[in-house]
Order: C-alpha cells, then sequence, then structure tokens
C-alpha cells in the first residue's frame, strides 16, 4: 500500500508557517540576549520564574520538568548549574527518599525581582505593544488551544519525566 500524498502548504499557508518561524526565533534570540545581560540563560529565567510563582517557592523536580518540557537529565544538570550560582537549592521530601524539591534561594529571588523587569519590558516592545487588542486575544484563541493539544502528545510529560 502506498503512502498518502503529501498536503503541501499552500503559498499563504507558507508565508504564515515562514512568517511565524521566524518571528518566533527572532524573538527567542532577542530575550535570550536580555537574559545574558544579567548573566541568566532563558532556563534559568524559567525556572526562576515557576519557582517564584510557586507556594512557598518550590516545586518537585517532575512538576518543574513537565512544566519546562525539560527532560529529567537536563534539567537535572540545570538545577546544578543554577545552585553553583546560588539561585536554587535542593530539598529532599519528606516521606519519599527519592523525590527532590527545587527551591528557589533568597539569591534566586532577588535576582527574578531584578529581572522581571526587565523581561516584561522586552516582552512588551518585541511582541506585545506590536499587537492590537483583538490581535492579542486572537493569539490566544489560537495558541492556548493548541498548546493544551500537543502539551497531551508531549512523550516528555508522560513518559520521560514520571515522578522522581
Amino acid at each position: 500500500m502506498t503512502a498518502p500524498a503529501p498536503r503541501w502548504l499552500s503559498e499563504a499557508e507558507q508565508r504564515a508557517w515562514r512568517s511565524y518561524l521566524a518571528a518566533n526565533r527572532l524573538l527567542a534570540v532577542e530575550l535570550e540576549r536580555g537574559h545574558q545581560q544579567h548573566g541568566l540563560s532563558g532556563s534559568d529565567y524559567e525556572v526562576l520564574v515557576r519557582l517564584s510563582e510557586s507556594p512557598e517557592r518550590r516545586l518537585r523536580m517532575w512538576e518543574l520538568a513537565k512544566g519546562t518540557l525539560l527532560e529529567k537529565s537536563r534539567l537535572s544538570h540545570q538545577i546544578t548549574r543554577m545552585e553553583r550560582a546560588g539561585l536554587v537549592r535542593r530539598e529532599s521530601c519528606e516521606g519519599d527518599r527519592r523525590g527532590q524539591f527545587a527551591v528557589l534561594t533568597e539569591h534566586g529571588w532577588d535576582t527574578i525581582e531584578k529581572v522581571a523587569p526587565f523581561h516584561v519590558e522586552q516582552v512588551r516592545a518585541f511582541f506585545i505593544d506590536r499587537l492590537t487588542p483583538e490581535q492579542v486575544q486572537t493569539l490566544t484563541e489560537i495558541f492556548a488551544p493548541m498548546a493544551e493539544d500537543l502539551r497531551k502528545q508531549c512523550p516528555k510529560d508522560d513518559d520521560a519525566i514520571g515522578p522522581e
């Protein structure tokens, strides 16, 4: 049996796809450049944000991995680098010898408080302020369900991460 013929993109679909890819990559480069000015990587910043928004500024490692879409081993290396910088620390989970928490340190909290205003200004300048309120709403309507659907299919969430 032969495979079905590919459904090639129309000219308009190709323009939309390539415009999205270019904008996404260029935005990522600009945001990364901004994080680096503060001695952080984009992954550092994301971990700091997630921990700063969590109860007691701590998350189980598997929850952090799921939220950041990092595999356990990659997250472990990330947390090790951030521990060396004094931004986070690991704590054991009471009642679960294998489980660990990633916990935001005071230095980590001070860092996110210092960097977040700069980050949000970048997001505004390079993304939000270039859109009308209607476009912001449309993007939310497009990407929120897409992200939710893709997250359900992501093997990292179910297979690669799992409990510690």
